[in-house]
């Protein structure tokens, strides 16, 4: 992550008051049930069981030319563990902050057409980046790329789709995203190809301020809490309200890393996996037995460890890749949590005067062509990436 002061949390004094956390008080549709369905909404599919697939040989692709980063810089990218001891490289949320401006662009490679399945009865495969609640944008990214009909419905046949994570938060329609992954899952499953998705941050975040609310938190500087936390990075009280059990047990299950076609996928570009397991299966079966143990003080850690970032981006981010690689296998990362533009080191402004703000539009390859991000910034006038693996030379 990048540096930069932190807001202070519940339990803390003074308690800072910023545009996107105007109090720490926990507001009253958050100490209320959470009210039914409306009437009319759609239902929630069952997700069917993923098949297993074989991974194939990737091959390599090419890089862009390597350059020294230049210093970070802070982003509404980020999550925040109000009242956390600052790791290196941590930062909270603000609004106040640079943002990009659309229209203009940023030396990044589109992608190619979809090319033809690679193996017997296994459709392409494709990725998406964060969403955060950005309904209309994954819509259109994902009709763009010929996965979805005009009607929203799964058009892709065999395909397969990986979802990075990070599907609330800061955007308009968090839970309307989860009922399209969700939907589309069954819908995929059903035309013999499948729909999936990681578990990121911002799964973490919610699934904590739903069920742990102001319960105080271990922390290293202070008491903290996941309703602060939810607020103070982007929680939406509409999200809230139509938060159900459905979704809260899917998001419980979901995976933290996988491994297709030599591509090894997780949200965040951290090393902080390693500390859950030596192999995909490991980290996975204890980081769902750590939400099933439903103890706020492990979940607290295990989001805070989860919102780490920028392990691969500078000197010895290669070394980082190559460990989680020789760990738990692939030749390649792909991840999504921070927003490509401050791994470039390629900012706007928020007024947008200067007109020179970068726009996303396609995949960053770095880390001397390990790893690949995936988060467009489109919480902050980026591009919501759905791309097809492997990338194009």
């Amino acid at each position: 992550m990048v540096e930069g002061s932190m807001t202070q949390g519940a339990g803390q004094e003074p308690v800072v008051r910023t545009a996107t956390l105007r109090d720490f008080r926990v507001p009253p549709y958050a100490q209320t049930p959470v009210p039914p369905q409306a009437p009319g909404a759609a239902p929630h599919p069952s997700v069917p069981p993923r098949a297993p697939v074989q991974p194939a040989p990737v091959p390599h692709a090419s890089v862009e030319p390597h350059a020294p980063a230049p210093p970070p810089l802070p982003h509404p990218g980020n999550a925040a563990a109000v009242g956390d001891e600052l790791p290196e490289g941590y930062t909270p949320t603000e609004r106040d902050l640079p943002v990009i401006n659309r229209g203009d662009t940023v030396k990044i490679q589109t992608l190619p057409e979809p090319r033809p399945a690679t193996g017997e009865g296994r459709g392409p495969l494709f990725v998406v980046g964060d969403v955060h609640g950005y309904l209309d944008e994954l819509l259109a990214a994902l009709g763009a790329q010929g996965l979805i009909d005009a009607d929203g419905s799964w058009a892709a046949g065999n395909a397969r789709l990986w979802f990075l994570g990070d599907f609330t938060d800061r955007g308009p329609d968090g839970i309307g995203v989860i009922d399209l992954v969700m939907r589309l899952s069954a819908e995929a499953a059903a035309a013999g190809g499948y729909c999936k998705a990681l578990m990121g941050n911002h799964e973490l975040l919610l699934i904590g301020a739903k069920r742990f609310a102001d319960t105080p938190v271990n922390s290293g500087a202070g008491t903290a809490t996941f309703q602060a936390a939810w607020l103070l990075n982007g929680g939406q009280k509409s999200d809230m309200d139509r938060l159900q059990d459905v979704h809260l047990q899917w998001m419980s299950r979901l995976d933290a890393v996988v491994e297709e076609d030599g591509h090894l996928l997780m949200h965040s570009d951290t090393t902080a996996y390693l500390d859950y397991g030596s192999t995909i299966e490991d980290v996975n079966d204890t980081i769902t037995a750590i939400l099933t143990r439903n103890d706020a003080d492990e979940c607290w850690d295990l989001f805070r460890k989860l919102t780490k970032r920028f392990a691969f981006r500078d000197e010895g981010g290669a070394e980082a890749v190559r460990e989680l690689l020789t760990t738990y296998g692939g030749q390649r990362v792909v991840h999504g949590h921070s927003p490509i533009p401050y791994l470039l080191g390629e900012v706007g402004t928020e007024d947008g005067e200067d007109g020179s703000g970068p726009v996303v539009n396609g995949p960053h390859v770095y880390a001397e062509g390990l790893a690949i991000a995936m988060d467009g910034g489109v919480t902050m006038a980026g591009k919501l990436l759905v791309v097809q693996l492997p990338l194009h030379d």
